[in-house]
């Protein structure tokens, strides 16, 4: 398939799916309670003495421990017991029945309110620390990709489907080796924290292969080693399995205009050179990893022309199936097409905001992207 390219625009995009960050000022928040406390003070005064408001006071500190400290929401609830206690005394109904049980209504409100309070924090502090966890795995599964591998530029961006993990089942490494660049990008069967294994095993399987192995289909046949492995050891009697990852494997030599790609069931690269975006379907496609039981062979790579200026784009189905209200697919050649004219990190921020605006910003599965360019031999003069 080949698009014409079109004039490109670039496009700063940042945060676009950023929550607000944490640690806003408080003081917004307590206004609430002491604005139900102040209206009810209000009532209380401009009504005749058999009209007691009271009783409403108990919805400030119920306020205070849906949003604020336990040491605030504490003083909340002192100060609307102190107040029931002078609205009974003004009222001159201190020491009846009813004043006694609106006494004892704040007092149980307030010391429910504080321990609220109390597991509300303790619940927030708990997934601070679950989402630190699941950013340190992150960065050690997706670890900062090198700006520059010999005389290649590359630049990428990860949206996980579970926002509030920040984590997925998508995977990308690249790395400089004796045999030039080599590029996995993967997406492992499933989202969110249940694929996080199997990503942490398949990259750090491919960190050490990358180097060790002379071809690229080759370290194809120690990640799917790998994975048989894994799925035998969670459980032995089990021939085939559901778990799998589809990948591309891509080997870049520095001193062939050429890329060297293996396909396990991916969606297909495209490449941005000479006018045109082009989708490289493979000649030979390979099964996904944990699947290469079924065909018993090593997978052939697939050898497409790479020169100097081309862009090479990988992406996870996330990119593709993302759907619009009217269940539309996101058009990602056609996007690339419009914005391929701008820098490295302008195509991937324009890609990036493209598919959130077409996805409403509510994305159904990871998608992971990442784009190579191959540099000039010689740099351009200054």
């Amino acid at each position: 398939m080949r698009l014409p390219l079109r004039g490109g625009h670039r496009r700063d995009v940042g945060g676009a799916e950023d929550p607000a960050p944490p640690g806003a000022s408080p003081i917004p928040r307590v206004l609430f309670p002491l604005l139900i406390i102040a209206i009810t003070v209000v009532i209380d005064l401009s009504t005749p003495r058999t009209t007691q408001a009271a009783p409403l006071l108990v919805a400030a500190p119920v306020v205070a421990a849906a949003t604020l400290s336990v040491r605030t929401t504490a003083a909340i609830s002192s100060l609307v017991v102190a107040l029931t206690v002078a609205m009974n005394v003004y009222h001159d109904v201190w020491g009846r029945l009813s004043s006694d049980m609106t006494f004892a209504s704040a007092c149980a409100v307030g010391i429910a309110s504080i321990v609220g309070a109390a597991i509300r924090t303790k619940r927030e502090t708990e997934l601070r620390q679950v989402r630190s966890v699941a950013g340190a795995a992150q960065r050690a599964l997706l670890r900062p990709l090198p700006p520059r591998i010999d005389r290649l530029a590359l630049h990428s961006v990860y949206l996980a489907a579970e926002a509030e993990a920040q984590i997925g089942g998508d995977l990308y490494e690249a790395l400089p080796t004796p045999y030039g660049a080599r590029v996995l990008i993967g997406d492992v069967r499933g989202k969110g924290l249940p694929a996080v294994g199997v990503s942490a095993v398949l990259t750090g399987c491919f960190r050490e292969a990358a180097y060790r192995e002379p071809t690229i289909g080759e370290v194809a046949g120690r990640l799917e080693e790998t994975a048989r492995r894994e799925i035998a050891r969670d459980d032995p009697s089990e021939a085939y399995s559901e778990r799998f990852t589809t990948a591309l494997l891509v080997e870049i030599p520095p001193d062939e205009p050429v890329a060297r790609i293996v396909h396990l069931g991916h969606p297909e690269p495209l490449l941005i050179d000479g006018g045109t975006v082009t989708s490289h379907m493979p000649d030979r496609p390979g099964v996904p990893i944990g699947l290469g039981g079924l065909v018993g062979t090593l997978p052939v790579p697939q050898t497409i022309a790479f020169r100097p200026g081309a862009r090479l784009l990988l992406y996870t189905d996330g990119f593709i199936e993302a759907r619009d209200e009217e269940g539309v697919y996101f058009p990602l050649a056609a996007s690339a097409a419009r914005h391929a004219d701008g820098s490295l990190a302008d195509l991937v921020a324009s890609l990036r905001a493209d598919l959130l605006r077409h996805a409403g910003r509510q994305l159904a599965d990871d998608a992971a992207l990442l784009v190579i360019e191959r540099l000039p031999s010689t740099p351009p003069p200054l």
